[in-house]
């Protein structure tokens, strides 16, 4: 395999002027360069990126990091959108893109400025983590330029930003959908509740009840973890002893095991029942009937947190949280209650 060394002695330039060929400096004709790399050309010679990182004042590559990913749910494609949405920004700078799957073992294994540093990342995109995860409590004292997906950034750390939806806002808005359709027998559906997003829809929501003249002490609250199968086994048990008008589901995964427990029960949706989720997952217009639910643009989001590193990593911006937009979805499948 060809070498800097014999790309320089057979264009008859230095080493150094072949490092800069590459790297477009312009004290370098424009003559020369093409004869460099023409002859790398010839030779089948590429710079090995990671040395040319390693040996460079700033460190080109950026990792999104993805916690839990490969236990997620095959209808789940949140976090391929989410690489979507990084790549498409990335390719468009000057940065490189690596991506890191791992899980809570690793977390507990390796640091996570360490996991970075070993890696030569000089800014990460942290997703799937969860604010009792090892990596985000290293976050507060973080050297390295970081952008997490769905936590709000409470530091006074300026190498933090953080990127999500409105969370509160979404839960109080397809909340108040409900209750403006007449609904007052609802019982919620929510996530894992350790985690950020989980509290701030359970924060909507409250408010929208409050609205209403209600509390959360007026409608039934069922623990599913995010989880399809765990929603429908403790709804299908929840509907042995209470039928509620309408679920409202903290994801659409929720909801589609409150749609098979529904079914099963005999009873239809929305006559008997409504259920809503939260997400707008590619399954959610083809359920029968389709889902209103709340859209989150999972590819916005990520093009948003790798614009929002490089504006870190290169400006040293102070500490800020992005909200990207959120819409609600009105599908089939709720119903207007009579007064």
């Amino acid at each position: 395999m060809a070498t800097i060394k014999d790309v320089a002695k057979k264009a008859n330039v230095s080493v150094s002027v072949v490092s800069k060929s590459f790297n477009n400096y312009k004290d370098v004709k424009e003559e020369t360069r093409q004869r460099v790399l023409a002859v790398a050309q010839e030779l089948n010679y590429s710079p090995n990126i990671n040395a040319k990182n390693l040996s460079s004042k700033k460190q080109m590559t950026f990792g999104l990091i993805s916690s839990g990913v490969l236990n997620d749910n095959e209808k789940d494609n949140n976090a391929f959108d989410i690489f979507k949405g990084v790549y498409q920004a990335i390719s468009d700078s000057r940065f490189e893109l690596s991506i890191y799957l791992i899980d809570s073992q690793q977390q507990k294994q390796q640091s996570y400025v360490q996991y970075c540093r070993e890696r030569n990342i000089g800014g990460a995109i942290l997703q799937g983590i969860r604010t009792d995860d090892q990596y985000y409590k290293e976050l507060i004292d973080t050297s390295l330029p970081c952008v997490v997906l769905d936590i709000m950034n409470d530091t006074s750390n300026s190498l933090i930003g953080t990127v999500s939806i409105d969370n509160a806002a979404a839960g109080e808005e397809i909340a108040t959908h409900l209750l403006e359709k007449n609904h007052r027998d609802i019982c919620l559906i929510t996530g894992t509740a350790e985690t950020y997003v989980n509290k701030e829809r359970m924060k909507g929501v409250e408010r929208a009840l409050q609205a209403y003249g209600m509390s959360l002490d007026d409608v039934g609250v069922v623990d599913a973890c995010f989880s399809e199968d765990k929603a429908y086994e403790l709804v299908t048990a929840y509907l042995q002893q209470h039928r509620p008008t309408a679920f409202l589901c903290f994801s659409d995964l929720m909801a589609i095991g409150v749609m098979k427990a529904v079914k099963e029960a005999g009873l239809q949706i929305p006559q008997d029942v409504s259920i809503t989720g939260f997400d707008d997952l590619v399954f959610s217009s083809y359920t029968q009937p389709a889902l209103t639910t709340i859209r989150q643009d999972f590819v916005e989001i990520g093009r948003t947190a790798a614009q929002l590193l490089q504006d870190i990593k290169e400006h040293k911006n102070k500490q800020q949280h992005v909200w990207v937009e959120h819409q609600l979805i009105e599908r089939d499948s709720v119903k207007t209650l009579a007064i």
